[in-house]
């Protein structure tokens, strides 16, 4: 039985890319969708357009995408029938956004009646003009629905100016603001493991919790994204978006239901109740890093001052460490550390929940420090593992760490579907949950804006830092000043 909070039409689907060449377009959303076709995700009557700027007739885009996104897909997910029939999915449509002629070119393509789903997978700032121009060529109604990628605007004037302008031609309920970290299995997971166990909800908040770690550390540097980071930097591309979704899910008290807005009005709780930095504050609780040459994957890489298309004297910061509150009696004095970074030391994002230790030290010997700690591995193996004390075989009381180790890919026999496909059939089915609102989004600018607008007022360099490690030793000394550690 359908969920009730499914906006199920019943219309043929057109589902059309807009920067439908792009890079995210043949590494995720193509693979997304195919995977999605394959087992049965999509409506049989589903079409797939793609735009862009390319003279391609149809026959010249299949074989761009068989030669640019085939390779995204699995080995173990591909079937060459399949394949095939996914290709009859796909048309192309040159178009060029800022010709509104091209518009009709996009009407003359779609079919009347169908619901139409817009991915807007291009710069943020071409938002604003492709709904104009879909509204004024008649391809929106009721029925549509937009996805817009991250980043939503550089600051909290411009994703106001752009959550206004996309509003005026769709409603907030037709609008699906993704993060695909939403879409990963064991962050899903996380709402079932908080308010599904009674044996956690009660121990979820302070003093039996004495901190709370985010990480997403990246192995790549910026790439060919050079261009485009050096004017973004972490803090906008990472922490204000993904990094804060995973701490508001953690931090967030129990929804009186699961559909979207009781999920988000918690979520929106969190964000408005982080406490908001001095000045002071900040130059003490938060560390911007950028690398420098190091080796990584076995080979020297170079800095970040040696990438293409970055100033030589950039001061974009690479790495973030910050220590921030939540100032609510659940969280009252729990510190909270985020760190995110590319050219890290190994691809990795989890989550950290370390319990307070048992009052009274009866085992004074005991290793590690912290006693339990609650580990959700995000990537690049989904995981959840609970750290606890147990005693070594043998005579005598001595203690060893173990994990109970809740293996989501061998625990469960049904297929694990990627973020992207998960999220791209919840457009496809109505399900807002999974999507950032509106309010949201600019609750968390509102806290973003004065960490960055600090940093330009202390104007002080990125701490350096090698390739291939795990950050500058700036962020280890943020969590060491109050007993703990980053754990790896």
């Amino acid at each position: 039985m359908k969920s009730t909070t499914e906006q199920d039409t019943g219309l043929p689907l057109d589902m059309v890319i807009f920067g439908g060449m792009g890079d995210l377009a043949m590494r995720k959303l193509l693979p997304a969708l195919y995977s999605a076709f394959l087992h049965g995700n999509l409506p049989a009557s589903t079409r797939i357009i793609s735009t862009g700027r390319q003279e391609f007739n149809r026959e010249a885009y299949l074989a761009h995408v068989s030669e640019h996104s085939r390779t995204f897909i699995p080995k173990d997910n591909f079937d060459d029938k399949t394949w095939d029939g996914f290709l009859h999915l796909l048309e192309y449509v040159r178009l060029d956004v800022q010709q509104a002629p091209d518009f009709g070119a996009l009407a003359a393509a779609s079919r009347p009646g169908a619901q139409r789903v817009y991915y807007l997978s291009t710069a943020p700032s071409l938002f604003t003009t492709i709904c104009e121009k879909l509204a004024a060529a008649g391809l929106v109604d009721e029925h549509s629905r937009v996805v817009l990628e991250k980043p939503l605007g550089h600051d909290l004037a411009s994703a106001i100016e752009i959550n206004e302008a996309v509003g005026k031609h769709f409603a907030e309920s037709q609008i699906y603001r993704i993060d695909h970290y939403l879409g990963k299995e064991t962050v899903q997971n996380l709402m079932v493991l908080r308010f599904g166990n009674s044996i956690l909800e009660p121990l979820w908040r302070a003093p039996n919790i004495s901190s709370v770690q985010i990480t997403v550390a990246e192995e790549v540097g910026v790439g060919s994204r050079a261009g485009f980071y050096d004017g973004t930097g972490a803090m906008r591309d990472m922490v204000q978006n993904h990094l804060l979704q995973l701490l508001c899910i953690v931090a967030m008290e129990p929804p009186t239901s699961l559909s979207p807005d009781a999920v988000r009005d918690e979520k929106l709780k969190v964000l408005r109740s982080l406490r908001r930095p001095t000045l002071a504050d900040i130059a003490r609780d938060t560390v911007r890093g950028q690398y420098v040459q190091g080796v990584s994957g076995n080979q020297e890489v170079p800095g970040y001052h040696e990438e293409k298309n970055v100033p030589e004297d950039s001061k974009t910061e690479t790495f973030v460490a910050l220590r921030t509150f939540i100032d609510t009696w659940r969280w009252s004095k729990v510190p909270f550390y985020l760190r995110t970074g590319k050219r890290m030391a190994r691809r990795s994002s989890k989550i950290v929940i370390e319990f307070a230790n048992p009052p009274f030290p009866l085992f004074p010997d005991m290793p590690g420090g912290v006693a339990n700690r609650l580990v959700m591995e995000l990537q690049p193996e989904e995981a959840i593992k609970l750290q606890i004390m147990a005693k070594q075989p043998g005579s005598g009381m001595q203690m060893q760490q173990v994990a109970l180790n809740l293996d989501l890919q061998s625990a469960f026999q049904q297929r694990r579907a990627e973020a992207y496909e998960r999220l791209l059939v919840d457009v496809v089915r109505g399900r807002l949950t999974h999507f950032m609102r509106r309010d949201e989004l600019e609750a968390a600018w509102e806290w973003a804006d004065p960490i960055i607008a600090g940093w330009q007022t202390l104007n002080e360099k990125p701490h350096p830092y090698a390739a291939g490690s795990w950050g500058p030793a700036e962020a280890f000394t943020l969590l060491a000043r109050d007993g703990f550690h980053w754990v790896e």
